[in-house]
C-alpha cells in the first residue's frame, strides 16, 4: 500500500467494502476518528423515523452533498473515476426533499480543493457516507422517500473507489486529510443547524 493511502486511512478507517451488506459494516468498521465520531454521534441524534427529524437529516445533507460534489466535479473528479456522474447524488436528495414538500437550504460554503490528494480526501468522505446511509435507510418509514440514503450506484462501487485511490500517485496525505476533515466540519455545522431548528 503507498504510504499516501498507509497515512490516510490510518486516520480515517478503511471503508469496509469488501462486504457492503449493512449487517456487516458496523462490525468491520475500523476506529474512527474525533471529526468522524463527532459527525456520527450528531446524525445519530435525528430520529428519521418521526418526519420532522427526517427533513431536518435531509437538509443537512443538502447544505453539504451539492457543494462537495461540485467542488470534486471542479478539481477533477471525473478524471479519477469514470463513473462519477453514478456516484452523485445530489438529484436523489433534492428528489426526497421535494416529495416531502420541504424546502432546498442554503448551501454551506464550497470548500477549495486545489490538488488531486485533496480532491481524493474529500470524495473519500462522500463515498464512505454511503455505507452509513446504508444503515441509516432501516430507521426511515417506508412510506417516506429514501432515494439519497439507498441510490443504486455501481455494483463493488466502494471496492472500485478503493481500488483507485491505491493506484493513486499522490503523494500529499496532508492535503487529503484536511480536504476530509473540511467536509466533515460542514456536515457537522448543517448537523447542528438543522438539528437546532427542529420544534
Amino acid at each position: 500500500m503507498p504510504q499516501y493511502i498507509r497515512s490516510f486511512t490510518v486516520l480515517f478507517g478503511r471503508p469496509p467494502y469488501h462486504s457492503e451488506k449493512r449487517q456487516h459494516v458496523t462490525s468491520q468498521r475500523p476506529p474512527r476518528t474525533d471529526c468522524h465520531a463527532a459527525v456520527d454521534t450528531l446524525f445519530g441524534s435525528f430520529n428519521l423515523s418521526r418526519t420532522q427529524y427526517y427533513k431536518a437529516f435531509l437538509r443537512a445533507h443538502a447544505r453539504v452533498v451539492p457543494s462537495v460534489e461540485h467542488a470534486l466535479e471542479k478539481g477533477g473528479i471525473g478524471r479519477l473515476l469514470p463513473d462519477w456522474p453514478e456516484r452523485r447524488r445530489t438529484h436523489l436528495l433534492a428528489a426526497d426533499i421535494q416529495e416531502l414538500d420541504d424546502r432546498l437550504p442554503v448551501l454551506l460554503p464550497q470548500l477549495a480543493l486545489r490538488c488531486e490528494a485533496a480532491v481524493w480526501g474529500a470524495a473519500y468522505v462522500l463515498e464512505g457516507s454511503k455505507l452509513d446511509g446504508a444503515l441509516l435507510a432501516k430507521a426511515v418509514p417506508d412510506h417516506l422517500p429514501s432515494s439519497y440514503l439507498s441510490p443504486q450506484g455501481p455494483k463493488g462501487a466502494m471496492r472500485l473507489f478503493m481500488d483507485r485511490l491505491d493506484a493513486s500517485k499522490v503523494d500529499d496525505p496532508g492535503a487529503a486529510v484536511a480536504a476530509a476533515r473540511g467536509v466533515f466540519d460542514l456536515f457537522l455545522k448543517a448537523g447542528q443547524v438543522e438539528l437546532e431548528a427542529v420544534p
